[in-house]
């Protein structure tokens, strides 16, 4: 990796072993345990922003997931090291040599994705689950399907090796830059640090992560599918409190739904939450309304 500028001062830095080799975390503060996942294709810098305020009433921790940032990149076929189940056993290793034994979760994107098959897989290791912008995999495969969401990187990123990571890789700034520009609500890079900017192209600047980008999207189309259709056939529920938050421009209901429908609806009957007036990237986009909902939940 370059050099880049550090956004979590005072916090401690941490190579955990899992099965997937080492995964790299940060962690700070006091108070009950809360660790935050990232989404696609950021690492754990989307959190800087509301990490060092969460800290203030809990110890936090952030890590990349599998693949992401600093971490290690398992070499893997069809998505098979990258199922949310597996990189679920992730969490779990970071947050026991860490100490932490139950926790909160709060997941964006493909890390709401890992934190939900966590809580489903793990019950007793979750003391609360908060999800932005997101919806069950298997759902949101329904709505592409339909042609009522427009995720054409869905089905690009989850084709046969290796034909999108070909194509990415001849420009893969062009590629990831417009994805979070059409995802944001002002349809720019403004609104994110330009330092966290250079921690993200450092990420995705590399073949052998864009590779696990792919793998994360593979398994999405088939093993996270599937794992979800199976959950949904025996009514398996999230047992701790849920909250749903989602964007005003991004997952905003157009199906007649809105997000939190959705998930009353599937795996979590009984969960809270609101619109966030932002784009995709609410902790990066309104750190301000998201970290006060979330506070207000965990």
């Amino acid at each position: 990796m370059p050099d880049l500028a550090d956004l979590f001062p005072g916090f401690a830095a941490h190579w955990i072993d899992t099965d997937a080799g080492k995964i790299f975390a940060r962690s700070t503060g006091s108070g009950p345990p809360l660790v935050l996942l990232h989404g696609f294709p950021q690492t754990l810098v989307m959190w800087h922003r509301l990490a060092p305020a969460l800290a203030q009433r809990f110890t936090v921790v952030v890590m990349d997931l599998r693949g992401y940032g600093w971490s290690a990149v398992p070499r893997s076929q069809d998505g098979t090291l990258y199922t949310k189940r597996a990189m679920g056993r992730d969490v779990l290793a970071v947050m026991e040599k860490l100490g932490h034994v139950r926790f909160r979760i709060v997941g964006h994107d493909r890390g709401a994705r890992v934190a939900y098959r966590l809580a489903l897989d793990h019950p007793g290791n979750v003391v609360k689950l908060a999800l932005l912008d997101v919806e069950p995999t298997s759902e949101m495969w329904r709505r592409i399907e339909a042609g009522g969401f427009d995720a054409p990187h869905w089905n690009f990123l989850a084709r046969p090796e290796p034909e999108p990571e070909v194509e990415i890789s001849e420009g893969p700034n062009s590629y990831f830059e417009g994805l979070m520009t059409k995802w944001s609500q002002a349809k720019s890079l403004a609104a994110f640090d330009q330092r966290a900017l250079a921690h993200y192209r450092a990420g995705w600047g590399d073949p052998l992560r864009i590779h696990a980008f792919c793998e994360d999207y593979r398994a999405g189309a088939s093993a996270d599918r599937d794992t979800d259709e199976e959950s949904l056939d025996v009514h398996a529920r999230i047992v701790c409190p849920v909250q749903i938050l989602w964007s005003s421009s991004y997952l905003s209901g157009d199906n007649g739904e809105t997000p939190l429908d959705v998930w009353r609806r599937t795996f979590a009957p009984n969960a809270v939450g609101q619109m966030i007036e932002s784009g995709h990237f609410l902790a990066e986009e309104n750190p301000d309304a998201t970290g006060k909902a979330l506070l207000g939940f965990l």
